[in-house]
């Protein structure tokens, strides 16, 4: 069962995301509300998957991606944006980030995205 953190500063955000996850046959192992806490749950958990907002108090989602891939190389990376942060996206790939997706998403789109993801390692 592939596992996976979610990280939103939204409260409502994490538990809609999570359940969706665990709707699909995954393991919710960790949520975190900020950056900071993110690269703290990624560094302990070691999740196979990540979902990420961008826009996030403390540390950003784009500060995370960059700790997190000094922690793990093969970290996967799921960015969570608004729409008109494009730029933000791309920089988030630069620095590792696997794909994103825009809120407001179709579950169905996530879960495409994420299957994909985890594919390489359940194979």
């Amino acid at each position: 069962m592939p596992t996976v953190l979610v990280v939103d500063d939204a409260l409502f955000m994490r538990v809609t995301i999570a359940n969706m996850f665990k709707e699909w046959g995954y393991e919710v192992i960790g949520q975190a509300s900020n950056g900071k806490e993110a690269v703290e749950q990624y560094d302990k958990l070691m999740p196979d998957l990540v979902t990420m907002d961008v826009t996030m108090p403390v540390m950003s989602g784009i500060d995370a991606v960059k700790e997190i891939i000094q922690i793990d190389d093969e970290a996967r990376i799921i960015m969570v944006t608004a729409l008109g942060q494009q730029r933000l996206i791309r920089e988030a790939i630069e620095h590792g980030a696997k794909d994103f997706i825009t809120k407001p998403f179709e579950p169905e789109f996530l879960r495409m995205v994420a299957d994909k993801l985890v594919e390489d390692i359940e194979g």
